[in-house]
């Protein structure tokens, strides 16, 4: 819990109040490799904070799936829709690695609003935080050529390219596995 604390404090100081609601309402679950945390159809109740593992973010057309966001330690996730109009969800949350979470439920979180000021301010924060990534997300899958949108993750987020199959990065960059690998190739014939 202590990587919780210190991820809210870092945006905002905790009052004890937070603090003492949290410790008793805040609960834990391991999740294994490739299982769900969300489907598709069904209300995101909860919102989540990874202490270790990898999450991805993926939809589904025409029976293909197409992913949308990767986190990972020190990452809060949830389906944004879903959760905050408490409506079901469009997207599916799935371990890419085993995974230990933090998490609470929506009106956990409501009540911490209502009843904890500093965390309009951390709730604000961390909503500004997953805007501005979904924005360079979309201009990068609008604006640029698959090579560029590559150099961007392999630049500002490494951990993608090293954790993450092949098959979900080529996916997340709206690009073909085949693709991907002759990106990869020059990358590699450039550098050498």
């Amino acid at each position: 819990m202590d990587e919780l604390f210190a991820f809210l404090n870092s945006i905002y100081p905790l009052s004890q109040k937070a603090i003492d609601y949290l410790t008793k309402n805040l609960k834990e679950i391991e999740v294994p490799r490739k299982n769900f945390v969300l489907k598709k159809g069904r209300v995101c109740y909860n919102i989540y904070f990874v202490k270790n593992g990898l999450l991805r973010c993926f939809y589904t057309k025409n029976d293909k799936e197409i992913n949308s966001w990767f986190m990972k330690e020190q990452d809060v996730i949830f389906s944004v829709e879903s959760f905050l109009n408490q409506i079901p969800s469009r997207e599916s949350i799935q371990t890419v690695e085993d995974s230990h979470l933090y998490y609470i439920s929506y009106p956990e979180l409501q009540y911490l609003y209502n009843h904890c000021s500093e965390f309009n301010f951390i709730g604000r924060v961390v909503t500004e935080k997953y805007y501005q990534l979904s924005e360079q997300r979309l201009y990068s899958l609008r604006m640029q050529k698959a090579i560029d949108r590559y150099n961007f993750i392999f630049n500002h987020f490494p951990h993608i390219i090293l954790r993450v199959p092949s098959k979900y990065i080529a996916s997340y960059l709206g690009i073909t596995e085949e693709t991907l690998s002759r990106i990869r190739a020059s990358r590699i014939n450039n550098h050498a």
